[in-house]
Parts: structure tokens; sequence; C-alpha cells
């Protein structure tokens, strides 16, 4: 299953990465798990220092800004895995 990380300590545009990522899951038929990390000190540990940030299968696709909605696609596509 795709996992996808929406990091940020709860601010309008972290909320609205995190809205982002469900209605584009959502409106693909993409099954994912959509977690929000909200902790100063898990984040700067982490290394990162501008929020929202976004960790897609472990991987930091995004820090300090907010994706288009098509390369918010692009990069969710990118990492699905089929089951075999």
């Amino acid at each position: 299953m795709l996992r996808i990380k929406v990091i940020g300590p709860g601010c309008p545009r972290c909320k609205e990465l995190e809205q982002m990522c469900f209605n584009v899951c959502a409106e693909n038929e993409i099954d994912a798990d959509i977690q929000k990390m909200t902790d100063i000190n898990e984040i700067a540990s982490m290394g990162i220092m501008a929020t929202p940030a976004l960790i897609i299968n472990d991987k930091l696709y995004l820090k300090g800004k907010l994706p288009t909605k098509s390369t918010l696609l692009h990069w969710i596509k990118d990492n699905i895995t089929e089951k075999v």
C-alpha cells in the first residue's frame, strides 16, 4: 500500500496539503495510508526545517511549499507498486 506522510505543525498550508492528498487519492481511486506528522521535535529530527513537507513511501518529495495537483498525482502514481 502507498504510504504518504504530510509533515507540518498544523498551519493552513499543511492542512491544505493533507486535504489535497486525500482528494487526489479519492478522485483517482488510489488506496493510500495518509498520515499527518505534527510533532515539532520529530520533524526537526528528520532534518525538515520548512513545512509543509511530503514523504511518499519513505522518500522526501517536498518541503516548504505546496505542489500543484497534477504534480502530486504524478508523484503518487510513480510510487504505486503493483501487487504480484
